[in-house]
Formats: structure tokens, sequence, C-alpha cells
């Protein structure tokens, strides 16, 4: 409640005309956070509840994620679990450096609890990351690292790109996310296609079976488009199964704009990605199908529209293992960290019930 009568109408006005100003204020504030251990350790005291999973080897200290796109540069990593978060997920970034593309980028609507962005990638590369992350004290929660294409890199040298961002990064992430349906990069959702991707996760799992030296690979995670057909998505699943992909991210943002509040049309026609609450429905269907697709063979990261915590629990419900959010800490601050995991407990709980005491089946007639 705070946050959402004290702080976020500061922030709002301070982005009346441009949302990515209050994006950046509040990383600044939050940077302090993150270098001040005493006040971090208080707020993790406050904020975070337990609930452990494992999920691919990991061990995260509750199940709900901050998004990428919130700090590419890693500039607030010490923040995000005093806010709740049992892990979170930095960038994307590229392995080139990169001013994204021109301002304004990024529009809210605040009918439709969406956001518009079409950002591009902006952050200082791979390598800057990497001495950000050595310098930075230890992180209380998993880090995940989502890793794109530089613009400047043509499409037919997307992979050895790729590579080196993962070279640069390994040391300091617990699971890497490929970045492939942006579609705010132009031709990046290109690799997407079977034989661009079966090529793109062949390449990456070699080098991480390289660099990792017979020790344990970091898992590796495809965050996938909201706006592909069934149909293209089984094909991609097929890809990520063949190739040893530990797992899928579901979804990226979308360019639909059908469940817009229509007195917010006319922000809508802005390009871009779209993120929140038009999401929910869509997301969780995918995750649903992806699920179902699999036989639950990949752990699957539900992202987008995570509003509230029964979207949350509406996730894990489809078949998520884990849960990110971006726009609903927006819109709804650490609250709705704190409320889906504790909704989250409430959803294990009943489902191990279940499973302890599935109904039982009325005797064959003789």
């Amino acid at each position: 409640m705070l946050y959402q009568t004290l702080a976020r109408p500061v922030l709002f006005r301070i982005g009346r005309g441009d949302a990515e100003a209050a994006h950046d204020t509040t990383l600044r504030w939050l940077s302090r956070v993150s270098t001040q251990r005493q006040i971090r350790n208080a707020l993790i005291k406050v904020n975070r509840v337990n609930a452990p999973v494992e999920v691919c080897g990991i061990r995260f200290p509750n199940p709900i994620g901050l998004a990428a796109g919130m700090d590419k540069k890693g500039l607030a990593i010490g923040a995000w679990p005093a806010l709740g978060f049992g892990f979170a997920e930095l960038g994307t970034v590229t392995g080139q450096a990169q001013p994204g593309n021109p301002q304004p980028r990024m529009y809210r609507l605040r009918k439709s609890g969406a956001i518009i962005n079409r950002m591009g990638f902006n952050n200082d590369g791979a390598q800057a990351l990497a001495a950000r992350l050595t310098a930075a004290p230890p992180v209380d929660c998993p880090l995940g690292i989502s890793i794109g294409k530089s613009k400047a890199v043509p499409i037919e040298q997307a992979v050895p790109d790729y590579l080196h961002s993962l070279r640069t990064l390994y040391p300091f992430a617990d699971y890497f996310a490929v970045n492939v349906s942006s579609p705010n990069t132009p031709g990046l959702r290109q690799l997407q296609d079977s034989s661009a991707l079966r090529e793109l996760l062949g390449a990456i799992r070699a080098e991480g079976d390289r660099i990792a030296a017979g020790r344990p690979r970091r898992p590796v995670f495809v965050k996938i488009a909201p706006d592909l057909t069934e149909s293209a998505i089984a094909q991609l699943l097929e890809v990520c199964l063949e190739t040893g992909v530990a797992g899928v991210i579901a979804t990226n943002t979308t360019l639909g704009r059908d469940r817009v509040d229509p007195s917010e049309d006319a922000i809508a026609a802005e390009p871009g990605g779209l993120s929140g609450r038009p999401l929910t429905e869509v997301s969780r269907e995918i995750v649903r199908f992806v699920h179902t697709e699999t036989g639950g063979r990949l752990p699957i990261i539900g992202s987008g529209g995570i509003m509230t915590p029964d979207d949350a629990a509406s996730m894990f419900d489809a078949g998520a293992s884990l849960v990110q959010i971006y726009s609903g800490l927006i819109y709804g601050g650490p609250s709705v960290v704190r409320g889906s995991v504790r909704r989250y407990k409430k959803f294990a709980k009943q489902r191990a019930k279940a499973a302890a005491h599935p109904p039982s089946r009325p005797s064959p007639t003789t």
C-alpha cells in the first residue's frame, strides 16, 4: 500500500512524459540499496518469503523472480532479493555496447495495466557487465543473465556474438536465457526458426561443455515470443529437446494490441513490445501448451502479465516451475512479489495434498 499510495505516484509524475525517466530514477534509488548491506539485509527480512524450490539443479529461495529488462546493466543486483525476489535475471546484454533505439521508447498504458517498450537492448555490453559483477558484493539469490544479438552484427554472424557474451559472463550466471524473441531488434525473431535456432543452441551447448570442462554446465533457457503459432512453438520445442536446452521462458513481449483498453488506442499505436495485463491470459495458455506438448520434460519459467498473486498461482497451475515479474512490480510494487510467494505456498500445499490423496476410481461393474 505504501508503494501504491506514495512511491508509485511520485515515479509516475517523474515519468509523466517519459516513462523511461521513472525507470532510470528507480534504478538509481535501488543501486544505492544494493551497495548498503545493512539496509539490504533489513529489507530482505521484511520482504522475502521463503519457499525453497529446486529447478535445473539450482536452489531458489522462492520461485518468484525479476524478469529481464528491468536491470539490463546489473546496476541494482543486491536490491532484488531485498524486494523479496527469489532470483533475478539481468539483461538482455549483448556482445557489443549499444545505446538502443532513439528516445522516447517506453510508454505506460495505465488503464490497461501495460507498458510498451522499444528499448532495443540498450546496455553497456558483456565486458562491462562482467566487470560490474566482478566488483559487486555477493548476491543473496541466483542470477540469470539474458543474452541477445548486438544490433550491429548481421544475423548471419549472430552465433559468434552470442558465444562471446556466453564466454564473458559464464562465471557470473547461475543460468542463461537466450533471447531470440524481442521484437525490438531487426531480424532477431528469425532466430526462432528451426534451422537457425538449432545452429545457435548447438553452438551454445558445445561452448558450455568446453567452458565447464567436465563440470555441470550452466542451464540454458530459451525465451519465446507470444506471437508464435502453436505449430511454430511445437517445432521450436523439438529443437530445444534435441539440443539439450534446460527449459523455456514463456513469454517475451507481444506485438499484439487486442486486449488494450480502447481509450488508450493512441498510445497503443506506438511500435514496440507490449507487456503487462494484456499478456496475462496469452502467456498462461502458452505455458500450458508448452507443458502439455513436452510432457513436462522442459521446466518453464512463466513470464508475461503476472500482475497479482492469483496470476502467479494460475501460471504455476498451467505448468510453470518458476515465475517472473516485471510490469506487475511497476504497477503493484514489492507486495506483488511477497503475495505471489505466499500464494505459491498455498498452491504447492494443495497440490501436495491432492497428490497424496488422489480421488478414488469407481469400482468396475461386474
